[in-house]
């Protein structure tokens, strides 16, 4: 996110920017000049969600702002997000601004332009749409760690770009090297295993799932922080694309297939954030990377696949392809016992069909965990809600050939029965939670473009910095 975006010099002229509820309209036009006050009542200003009126000066020109938040009871937290979009060009200062306005700002003026203009280029040329072009700018309120917000808000967008680009253009290989050029610009290490390695490192179900695609299936370990520090590890399932397999999709379910990744791209942005903030903890970010393709190669219902952990998995659906590579993932980080160990995945169906789009329900056994979430994530305006990890529905993950089914055999509680297949796959963490994530805005809200979003990634660096705050030693390999 440009920093161009934020003024920090609070010497220059802004355009005041009034934040007001219809409870508070009559005060704040009692306090304004005659003509401003009675220009506003011509505009038929009302302070409904949203609403905007440009108050001019003596001269004509633009001397302040009145922006409606709705009723009492009824706000959205991220509204200031409309503004970058809304406004002409200018710096504007917001009266009453706290940080969760200047991110909301940031997160509203994000915009995906990679392939405007005839331009295709490599890498992600991402920016800033109308905002930017029009020069609006937001000088930064008083007491608000502007570097750090600037930091959470390239993070967001970063997971972003990852899941907005296409998969002809953001594969296995091209999530590794999001990666890596993260871990070069903070200083950690990053190895990746390719191919047909996987199976030479015991990670055999990563392997099955992308060996049909040319482009090689991969598992991308990322580690940053103190040896000694708190061990916490994020796993983002990274489907690149997925057909579904041998089990393919109808045309309507596959559309939008490329942010089938947005777990790792959640997970990555979480991972930036972390880094970014100097957390004291020790980082590990693991993301099995792979397309779920066709070719004679493909696995298939009713195969049965060996796994890292040692459990034989027989396939019921090829279309469930994500908890298998994160099944893998889960394992291998499991070994080395973390404190904490938090997955990010555009899971199930149901989900979506229980919590909708805007909701992403999480599971975990660890109650204090579970409330710190729903906290924080109210807090951020990053919402979650737990599930329960219903142990009678473990039954139904049972095979007649193999220690375990990875479906069940109905469609009741597909996201639960999901959560309980990955549990199988973790002992030793201290902790762990599963986030079952859309990853995606289908229509654009204040602070969220229509398009992908890094849910829960914010909601989980505020975790980690609440339980793991940084020190002037943190970071490094």
């Amino acid at each position: 996110m440009p920093h161009s975006l934020i003024e920090t010099d609070t010497s220059l002229e802004a355009i005041a920017i009034h934040p007001v509820g219809p409870e508070g309209l009559d005060d704040l036009l009692g306090e304004l000049p005659a003509p401003a006050a009675q220009f506003a009542r011509a505009q038929g200003f009302k302070a409904k969600k949203g609403e905007i009126a440009l108050l001019p000066d003596e001269r004509g020109g633009l001397a302040q702002v009145l922006f409606g938040l709705g009723p009492a009871g009824k706000r959205d937290p991220l509204l200031a997000g409309l503004l970058p979009t809304r406004l002409p060009a200018g710096l504007y200062r917001f009266n009453g601004a706290g940080r969760r306005d200047v991110l909301a700002w940031l997160m509203g003026a994000y915009r995906f332009r990679r392939y405007r203009g005839g331009k295709a280029g490599k890498g992600n040329d991402r920016g800033n749409g109308d905002a930017d072009d029009r020069q609006v700018r937001l000088l930064a309120p008083d007491g608000v760690d502007v570097a750090q917000v600037v930091q959470i808000a390239d993070a967001l967008a970063l997971g972003r770009d990852l899941i907005n680009t296409p998969a002809n253009d953001c594969g296995p290989a091209e999530i590794a090297q999001a990666v890596e050029r993260l871990a070069q610009r903070h200083g950690a290490s990053c190895q990746i295993i390719e191919g047909d390695a996987l199976i030479a490192e015991n990670l055999p179900m990563i392997h099955a799932v992308g060996r049909a695609s040319p482009r090689a299936p991969r598992l991308i370990d990322l580690r940053w922080g103190r040896a000694d520090a708190p061990r916490v590890t994020l796993v983002g399932k990274g489907v690149a694309f997925d057909t579904g397999g041998l089990n393919i999709k109808p045309d309507n379910a596959m559309s939008l297939m490329k942010k089938d990744m947005g777990g790792a791209a959640a997970a990555i942005a979480a991972a930036a954030m972390v880094m970014a903030s100097g957390l004291d903890l020790r980082l590990r970010l693991l993301v099995p990377a792979v397309e779920n393709a066709i070719s004679g190669n493909a696995f298939r219902p009713g195969d049965v696949l060996p796994s890292r952990k040692g459990l034989n998995v027989e396939i019921g659906n090829t279309d469930a392809e994500g908890r298998l590579i994160l099944a893998d993932a889960l394992a291998l980080a499991d070994e080395e016992e973390p404190d904490l160990m938090i997955d990010f995945a555009t899971l199930t169906g149901s989900a979506r069909v229980a919590l909708g789009p805007d909701l992403p329900p999480f599971m975990t056994d660890d109650e204090a965990l579970a409330g710190d979430l729903v906290r924080i994530g109210e807090a951020e305006a990053d919402p979650v809600w737990r599930l329960p990890l219903w142990q009678p529905y473990d039954d139904l993950l049972r095979s007649s050939v193999a220690d375990l089914n990875h479906i069940s055999g109905n469609s009741f509680a597909g996201a639960i029965v999901a959560g309980l297949f990955l549990r199988r796959f973790v002992e030793k963490a201290k902790s762990y939670v599963h986030f079952d994530i859309y990853g995606w805005v289908p229509n654009a809200k204040p602070a969220r473009p229509k398009g992908g979003e890094a849910q829960a990634a914010r909601l989980v660096h505020a975790l980690l910095s609440e339980r793991y705050p940084s020190r002037s030693n943190g970071g490094g390999k």
